[in-house]
């Protein structure tokens, strides 16, 4: 099997909201939309990120567990500077998202701040100076 990630899916409880807060509110473009189902948005040269109505995720994948706390999932947009870290956070805060963190420098070397989508996943914004750091950037 070959080491890389075609496609991430996230199970969604409103695909109206989680399509206006990424394609209006945070100015991203559709590869496939189909209201009521599925929106996917290409994120990388080879990387699709799928957004599914939960009735249909459950339909296939089985049921979401639900309950208090956060999802046990973060997703990262990294960046170059710390003035993108603080850009990119502000549009999160234009586009409505809640709850956003300010940017924290951390004792490994980077700045990081997070924001929450409609359905509560968290977005890491991230300054990472390390080489693993420079292979995400494009």
């Amino acid at each position: 099997m070959d080491q890389r990630i075609s496609f991430v899916t996230l199970a969604v409880s409103d695909l109206d909201a989680t399509r206006a807060f990424y394609l209006d509110g945070l100015g991203w473009v559709a590869a496939l939309d189909v209201p009521g189902e599925v929106l996917m948005v290409q994120v990388g040269e080879h990387v699709v990120l799928s957004f599914w109505h939960e009735a249909g995720f459950e339909a296939e994948v089985g049921p979401i567990r639900r309950g208090p706390g956060l999802a046990p999932v973060t997703l990262a947009h990294n960046v170059a500077t710390r003035a993108e870290v603080d850009a990119v956070l502000e549009l999160a805060r234009r586009a409505g998202a809640d709850p956003v963190t300010d940017p924290v420098e951390r004792d490994w070397g980077g700045v990081t701040g997070y924001f929450a989508d409609p359905d509560g996943y968290h977005w890491e914004v991230a300054v990472n100076p390390g080489p693993i750091g420079q292979v995400v950037l494009p």
